[in-house]
Parts: C-alpha cells; structure tokens; sequence
C-alpha cells in the first residue's frame, strides 16, 4: 500500500518499487556493460575491474533489493524527485532475483577475464548486456520473468524432501 512522501509524493510500500528505478538502474548497467565490452577489445584487465564493480552493484541489488543498491540510491537521490509520484509499481523479490542472475554473469564474465579469454569473458558480459538493455528499452525483467519458475522448483523440491520416504 503506497504512503504519502512530501519530498516525492506518492512512493511504494516497502514490498513494492517504482517502476521507473529498475528500468533507469537498467540504463546504467548498459551504459557499464557497453563500456566492459568496447574495453575488454583493448585492454582486458581494465575490463575485469569494470565488470567486478558491476557484479558488486548487482550483488547489493541481490542482497538489500532496488532501493539500496548504488543505481537505486541513484534513481532516488537525483531522478524520482523530478519525475513525481510513482505511475506504477513492481514487487521487490523478483528484481533481487533479477540482480542474482545478472551477478552469476557478471562473475562468469570477470573469471573469463581474468582467466585470459577475453572471449568467454565478453560473451557472459554481453548476456548481462543483453538483458540489462531489454529491461532499459522494453520493460522486460528476464530475471523477473524467471522468478516465478525458480520459485515453484524451490517448493516443489522443498516439499518432496519434506515428505516422508516411500516405505518397503
């Protein structure tokens, strides 16, 4: 349930985010992962710091949800207050799983890097590239389409372990 903010108006519960923070925190992941990308064709090693710093801006989006993370603190320092009351809003866990997905790329993508395929590093960068402009552009979570999956896998394989093993 949304609550009144006078220094932004209308802002979601705590379960909930604008809309617009995930898809400007998107933005900038493109502009990072673009930059990873025109880097790693010469100077690799530069590369690798550029994508350990994107997996550390994921893995804060992962573990404290949007709002926390660095391009979230973006999005509510400099962006939100300009734009006004939130038109829609997303819940919280499918973006934090979201987040997850993208650092399990960008970590692949530094251990290319630092493991000298500039090519296998490249190719995990521009997965997290390519879902990162899908969610910029689009509006499309591959990470929040993903989400409801995983989470039936995790309940259905909690509840065949919970149940009582077939007897003799």
């Amino acid at each position: 349930m949304p609550h009144n903010n006078p220094a932004t108006g209308t802002v979601p519960a705590p379960d909930r985010v604008d809309v617009r923070g995930p898809r400007v925190a998107a933005w900038i992941t493109t502009g990072v992962l673009v930059l990873v990308l025109i880097t790693a064709s010469f100077a690799t090693p530069v590369a690798a710091v550029l994508i350990a710093l994107q997996a550390v801006v994921f893995a804060l989006g992962a573990l404290y949800g949007p709002r926390r993370s660095p391009y979230g603190r973006v999005y509510a320092r400099f962006v939100a207050p300009r734009l006004g009351s939130a038109p829609d809003t997303e819940p919280v866990p499918p973006l934090r799983f979201a987040q997850l997905v993208g650092g399990v790329f960008a970590v692949l993508s530094f251990l290319g890097f630092v493991a000298g395929s500039t090519v296998a590093g490249a190719i995990f960068a521009g997965f997290a590239l390519f879902a990162a402009f899908l969610n910029a552009a689009f509006g499309i979570c591959l990470g929040c389409l993903l989400y409801p999956f995983v989470q039936r896998l995790i309940h259905r394989s909690a509840a065949s372990s919970d149940a009582p093993a077939p007897s003799r």
